[in-house]
Protein backbone atom coordinates (compact mmCIF):
# COMPACT_ATOMS: atom_id res chain seq x y z
CA UNK A 1 0.00 0.00 0.00
CA UNK A 2 2.62 2.38 0.70
CA UNK A 3 4.12 1.44 -2.38
CA UNK A 4 0.93 2.72 -4.35
CA UNK A 5 1.52 6.18 -2.46
CA UNK A 6 4.82 6.80 -2.93
CA UNK A 7 4.58 5.54 -6.74
CA UNK A 8 1.46 8.32 -6.56
CA UNK A 9 3.88 10.73 -5.13
CA UNK A 10 6.42 10.43 -7.98
CA UNK A 11 4.06 10.70 -10.71
CA UNK A 12 2.72 13.94 -9.33
CA UNK A 13 6.14 15.74 -8.97
CA UNK A 14 7.05 14.52 -12.38
CA UNK A 15 3.86 15.42 -14.09
CA UNK A 16 4.63 18.97 -12.34
CA UNK A 17 7.81 18.90 -12.91
CA UNK A 18 7.43 17.96 -16.58
CA UNK A 19 4.02 20.69 -17.25
CA UNK A 20 5.81 23.75 -15.51
CA UNK A 21 8.40 24.36 -17.68
CA UNK A 22 5.98 23.94 -20.85
CA UNK A 23 3.41 26.53 -19.35
CA UNK A 24 6.36 29.17 -18.39
CA UNK A 25 6.88 28.84 -22.18
CA UNK A 26 3.18 29.79 -23.24
CA UNK A 27 2.63 33.39 -23.15
CA UNK A 28 -0.37 34.61 -21.36
CA UNK A 29 -3.28 35.41 -24.20
CA UNK A 30 -3.16 39.20 -24.94
CA UNK A 31 -6.28 41.12 -25.10
CA UNK A 32 -9.03 41.22 -27.86
CA UNK A 33 -7.81 43.53 -30.42
CA UNK A 34 -4.48 43.97 -29.32
CA UNK A 35 -2.35 41.83 -31.32
CA UNK A 36 -1.52 40.71 -34.80
CA UNK A 37 0.24 37.74 -36.29
CA UNK A 38 3.33 39.20 -35.76
CA UNK A 39 2.79 40.52 -31.87
CA UNK A 40 1.09 43.84 -30.68
CA UNK A 41 -0.38 45.92 -33.57
CA UNK A 42 1.38 49.41 -33.60
CA UNK A 43 -0.60 52.50 -32.27
CA UNK A 44 -2.09 54.24 -35.37
CA UNK A 45 -0.08 57.38 -36.23
CA UNK A 46 -1.00 60.56 -38.67
CA UNK A 47 -4.44 60.43 -37.60
CA UNK A 48 -5.98 63.84 -38.66
CA UNK A 49 -9.52 62.77 -38.82
CA UNK A 50 -10.25 59.80 -36.94
CA UNK A 51 -9.89 59.84 -33.46
CA UNK A 52 -6.11 59.33 -31.83
CA UNK A 53 -7.27 57.07 -29.40
CA UNK A 54 -9.38 54.45 -31.85
CA UNK A 55 -9.04 51.16 -30.68
CA UNK A 56 -7.04 48.36 -33.66
CA UNK A 57 -10.93 46.95 -33.78
CA UNK A 58 -12.65 50.50 -34.66
CA UNK A 59 -9.53 51.34 -36.94
CA UNK A 60 -10.03 48.18 -38.80
CA UNK A 61 -13.96 48.12 -38.89
CA UNK A 62 -13.61 51.65 -40.43
CA UNK A 63 -11.08 51.00 -43.12
CA UNK A 64 -13.04 47.61 -44.06
CA UNK A 65 -16.26 50.19 -44.38
CA UNK A 66 -13.72 52.46 -46.62
CA UNK A 67 -12.87 49.45 -48.62
CA UNK A 68 -16.09 48.18 -49.05
CA UNK A 69 -17.85 51.57 -49.81
CA UNK A 70 -15.72 52.16 -52.44
CA UNK A 71 -14.61 48.89 -54.02
CA UNK A 72 -11.21 49.11 -53.77
CA UNK A 73 -8.12 47.44 -51.43
CA UNK A 74 -5.91 49.43 -48.72
CA UNK A 75 -3.24 50.09 -51.53
CA UNK A 76 -5.38 52.55 -52.96
CA UNK A 77 -4.83 55.20 -50.50
CA UNK A 78 -1.74 53.83 -48.57
CA UNK A 79 1.53 54.17 -49.43
CA UNK A 80 3.83 51.22 -50.32
CA UNK A 81 5.99 50.49 -47.45
CA UNK A 82 9.55 49.49 -47.25
CA UNK A 83 9.11 46.28 -47.37
CA UNK A 84 7.52 43.83 -50.29
CA UNK A 85 3.90 43.50 -49.33
CA UNK A 86 3.36 46.24 -46.73
CA UNK A 87 2.30 49.44 -46.16
CA UNK A 88 3.01 52.68 -44.69
CA UNK A 89 -0.03 53.63 -43.30
CA UNK A 90 0.98 57.02 -41.84
CA UNK A 91 2.69 58.10 -45.17
CA UNK A 92 0.51 60.92 -46.82
CA UNK A 93 2.44 60.12 -50.09
CA UNK A 94 -0.86 59.26 -52.01
CA UNK A 95 -3.59 62.10 -53.14
CA UNK A 96 -6.34 59.56 -52.44
CA UNK A 97 -5.51 59.43 -48.58
CA UNK A 98 -5.76 63.58 -48.15
CA UNK A 99 -9.09 63.25 -50.81
CA UNK A 100 -10.22 60.11 -48.32
CA UNK A 101 -10.15 63.21 -45.83
CA UNK A 102 -11.86 65.53 -47.62
CA UNK A 103 -14.87 63.11 -47.90
CA UNK A 104 -14.65 62.20 -44.30
CA UNK A 105 -14.90 65.92 -43.31
CA UNK A 106 -17.70 66.17 -46.05
CA UNK A 107 -19.68 63.46 -45.02
CA UNK A 108 -19.61 64.37 -40.85
CA UNK A 109 -20.71 68.25 -42.11
CA UNK A 110 -23.50 66.78 -44.31
CA UNK A 111 -24.73 64.49 -41.06
CA UNK A 112 -24.29 67.21 -38.45
CA UNK A 113 -25.48 70.62 -40.23
CA UNK A 114 -27.60 69.10 -43.07
CA UNK A 115 -29.38 66.12 -42.04
CA UNK A 116 -29.54 66.31 -38.24
CA UNK A 117 -32.57 69.03 -39.44
CA UNK A 118 -34.40 66.43 -41.47
CA UNK A 119 -37.15 65.19 -39.70
CA UNK A 120 -38.67 61.89 -41.31
CA UNK A 121 -40.75 59.79 -38.90
CA UNK A 122 -40.88 56.89 -40.63
CA UNK A 123 -36.91 56.53 -41.33
CA UNK A 124 -34.46 54.67 -39.47
CA UNK A 125 -31.43 55.87 -37.91
CA UNK A 126 -29.31 54.30 -40.64
CA UNK A 127 -31.52 56.18 -43.04
CA UNK A 128 -31.03 59.78 -41.50
CA UNK A 129 -27.05 59.09 -42.69
CA UNK A 130 -24.79 59.67 -45.40
CA UNK A 131 -21.85 57.64 -45.38
CA UNK A 132 -19.11 57.12 -48.64
CA UNK A 133 -21.57 54.05 -49.76
CA UNK A 134 -24.09 56.74 -50.16
CA UNK A 135 -22.70 58.02 -53.38
CA UNK A 136 -19.87 55.57 -54.17
CA UNK A 137 -21.63 52.47 -53.84
CA UNK A 138 -18.43 49.94 -54.51
CA UNK A 139 -16.98 52.37 -57.28
CA UNK A 140 -13.75 54.29 -56.32
CA UNK A 141 -15.75 57.35 -58.38
CA UNK A 142 -19.25 57.74 -57.64
CA UNK A 143 -21.03 56.63 -60.49
CA UNK A 144 -23.71 58.81 -62.16
CA UNK A 145 -27.04 58.46 -61.25
CA UNK A 146 -29.17 58.89 -64.32
CA UNK A 147 -33.08 58.00 -63.67
CA UNK A 148 -35.45 56.04 -65.97
CA UNK A 149 -37.17 57.84 -68.42
CA UNK A 150 -40.69 57.77 -66.72
CA UNK A 151 -39.14 59.79 -63.83
CA UNK A 152 -36.44 62.11 -65.69
CA UNK A 153 -38.59 65.73 -64.68
CA UNK A 154 -35.11 67.22 -64.34
CA UNK A 155 -31.20 66.85 -65.54
CA UNK A 156 -29.75 63.59 -64.21
CA UNK A 157 -28.51 63.00 -61.08
CA UNK A 158 -31.90 64.65 -59.70
CA UNK A 159 -30.61 68.51 -60.30
CA UNK A 160 -33.08 71.28 -61.46
CA UNK A 161 -32.82 72.39 -64.89
CA UNK A 162 -30.68 75.81 -65.73
CA UNK A 163 -32.57 77.98 -64.67
CA UNK A 164 -34.62 76.38 -61.86
CA UNK A 165 -37.16 73.99 -61.87
CA UNK A 166 -39.93 74.15 -64.85
CA UNK A 167 -42.68 77.10 -63.81
CA UNK A 168 -46.65 75.80 -63.27
CA UNK A 169 -48.63 76.42 -66.07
Amino acid sequence: MQIRFFLAGVFSVALVLTVQPVRAQTPPEPPAGMNGPHGPWPKPTNLHVLPKNISHDDLMKVMHGFTGSLGVKCNYCHAPGTQPRHLDFASDAKPEKRIARTMIRMTREINKKYLSEVNVADAKPEQKNVTCGTCHRGHDIPVVFVPPPEHEHGMPGGMPPPGGPPKPQ
